[in-house]
């Protein structure tokens, strides 16, 4: 008889919601239903037009399109760095660019170098859920932070100092502005808090920074653009992407700034976890840093934000309550309040609200493990009329529900 055979202990961890949902949307349209999905963090505008040019014009040229370095090829290394002087006035060496195959190989990468198994590293909740997921396959201790909407869903140093004293010392923190579900982001006061914070305990920070230059009307002490954290200390890692700002979420193209300590590590580590990242996405992306791409993309954020204001302008009709802000990206998190009677959780709730009214929402549960379970995510990025006709039937199921 075949002796069993085992499942490594680092797998066991939560799937990710989304893509099950997405999983389900793709089902529901196979069998021709009209399923508005409002889940995925995905621009519905695409690429750049000069990106998808340079796209179509490698792959009808004869070109071999060969392995690149292992963190890029040199000229997008150059554009990146170029790309930190324009929107942030940072010089920055290409040197310590590291482009991935999306910013969740470039989490990967920093992780696997930069915390070792049995490290604990801190994020807040709620937030992303890949960051827990990734980290407990890598063996690291996941230090949640209770950040709710008294610091604005963001760490401080008050709810670090209490971490320390509950579970020890941390060699890490992971912090997103804009973050994902909330879309709040720090100041440039509480960034420098933090990364004087991390200074003074010896705490690698951890930069998401994907959600750049999608950011709507803010607090007065918010940048618009935000804030790189390189800006403040250069011993932390920031983390981005072209999937949100350049819509470009399936040519799976991503990077990090990396210090100097680690960046011999990453390079190692790229090259032998995948090679390079896509040498098509790496040649195209080029034609993001020019100025129509900008434009194009700002143009999108405008569009972003008009959408955003219609569905601020529906949550009273709608009864949802204590939402975040949404200061950037295009996700609106709240909980559903009075909506969820007759439901056991949110979980429940969306499950009905795609099968009954076509309409794909993420539960809470996803990215709070604790509170997430009377709370949903919506994103914005399917566009305007997309999302109107969701909240128009989303409407209508909760009427209807309750009789």
């Amino acid at each position: 008889m075949r002796k069993p055979l085992a499942v490594a202990r680092r797998a066991n961890v939560q799937p990710f919601a989304v893509m099950d949902i997405l999983q389900r949307v793709a089902d529901l349209r196979a069998q021709g239903r009209s399923v508005i999905s409002l889940c995925a963090g995905e621009p519905s505008g695409g690429a750049p037009l000069a990106v998808s040019a340079r796209a179509a014009a490698l792959h009808s040229s004869s070109m071999a399109l060969t392995y690149t370095p292992p963190l890029g090829i040199t000229a997008l290394r150059q554009a990146i760095a170029g790309h930190y002087k324009r929107w942030y006035g940072l010089e920055i060496a290409s040197g310590n660019v590291a482009v991935t195959t999306g910013s969740s190989g470039a989490f990967m990468l920093v992780f696997l170098a930069a915390f070792n198994p049995g490290d604990k590293v801190a994020l807040a909740r709620p937030g992303y859920p890949a960051y827990k997921n990734i980290l407990k396959a890598l063996g690291v201790e996941v230090i949640e932070l209770d950040a709710g909407a008294d610091t604005r869903f963001q760490p401080t140093p008050a709810i670090l100092d209490a971490a320390v004293a509950q579970h020890g010392p941390l060699a890490g923190l992971v912090l997103a502005s804009p973050a994902n579900p909330t879309g709040t982001m720090v100041s440039r006061a509480e960034l420098s808090a933090l990364t004087r914070w991390c200074a003074d305990n010896g705490v690698r920070l951890v930069s998401d920074e994907i959600y750049h230059g999608i950011t709507y009307p803010l607090p007065d002490a918010v940048d618009p653009q935000g804030v790189c954290a390189w800006e403040l200390d250069r011993a932390g890692v920031v983390i981005s992407s072209f999937s949100k700002y350049w819509g470009m979420t399936g040519w799976r193209l991503g990077w990090a700034i990396v210090p100097d300590d680690l960046i011999q590590a990453v390079d190692a580590l790229a090259g032998n976890i995948a090679l390079c990242p896509p040498a098509p996405a790496q040649m195209a992306a080029l034609e993001a840093f020019n100025e129509q791409s900008y434009a194009e993309a700002d143009a999108a954020v405008a569009e972003f934000s008009r959408t955003r204001d219609y569905v601020l302008s529906q949550v009273a009709e709608l009864g949802w309550v204590d939402a975040a802000p949404a200061d950037g990206a295009f996700y609106f998190y709240a909980n559903l309040g009075p909506a969820l009677a007759g439901f056991a959780d949110s979980a429940h709730y969306c499950a009905a609200l795609l099968e009954d009214a076509g309409v794909a929402l993420v539960p809470g549960s996803d990215f709070d493990g604790v509170g997430g379970r009377s709370t949903v995510r919506l994103s914005f990025a399917a566009g305007y009329d997309a999302v109107r006709e969701a909240l128009a039937r989303t409407g209508e199921f909760q009427r209807t529900r309750r009789g």
